[in-house]
């Protein structure tokens, strides 16, 4: 007489393989208004930038995420688009953090700040720039992606359990405010 269940037992283990997986969601920030005479840094977001910003953060919620950590370039226009998602998905205040090494533009610092991050973090959320997430997602994932619009969102999943040993991953899911707009 057999008391174990394999079929339960794969079923578990495969639970928890996928909770030790890492997973990375990236933003692009969404779009920023020239209009203003400041700095690259300091630009606002442009209506249109809300108005994605919004309709990437009701699509977000529907997928019921579970963000471990949030990392957000400081510029203005990273912060404003992080202040409309962020809110939306009932991110916590104590889990964001903001990072300037994340106003990248190569991507050099992006993948430095990604590989460092806290291996307690199994989902880390990141907002940040173009070129900086187009290089990385076409690095990283195993999907030629020509360029991450504004607000766009990458989510890549990794088998590895460190941050610091991430290789290229899969590119689970792609969501960019056109396919939002009917």
């Amino acid at each position: 007489m057999n008391f174990i269940d394999k079929n339960n037992i794969l079923s578990n283990k495969n639970a928890f393989n996928r909770k030790q997986m890492k997973k990375l969601i990236l933003i692009r920030h969404a779009k920023s208004s020239w209009k203003y005479d400041v700095t690259d840094h300091e630009r606002p977001l442009k209506t249109r930038g809300i108005n994605d910003a919004n309709l990437i953060a009701d699509y977000l919620k529907s997928l019921n995420l579970n963000v471990d950590h949030v990392l957000v370039s400081d510029a203005t226009r990273t912060k404003l688009t992080a202040g409309i998602i962020l809110p939306a998905l009932k991110i916590p205040e104590n889990i964001i953090s903001f990072k300037h090494k994340l106003y990248d533009f190569s991507g050099e610092s992006l993948i430095g700040v990604i590989k460092s991050a806290n291996d307690a973090i199994n989902t880390l959320m990141v907002f940040g720039h173009n070129h900086a997430i187009t290089a990385f997602v076409n690095t990283f994932g195993d999907r030629y992606i020509e360029n991450v619009p504004t607000c766009g969102v990458v989510i890549i999943e990794f088998k590895e359990r460190k941050w610091s040993q991430i290789n290229p991953g899969k590119t689970a899911h792609t969501i960019f405010p056109r396919d939002l707009k009917v």
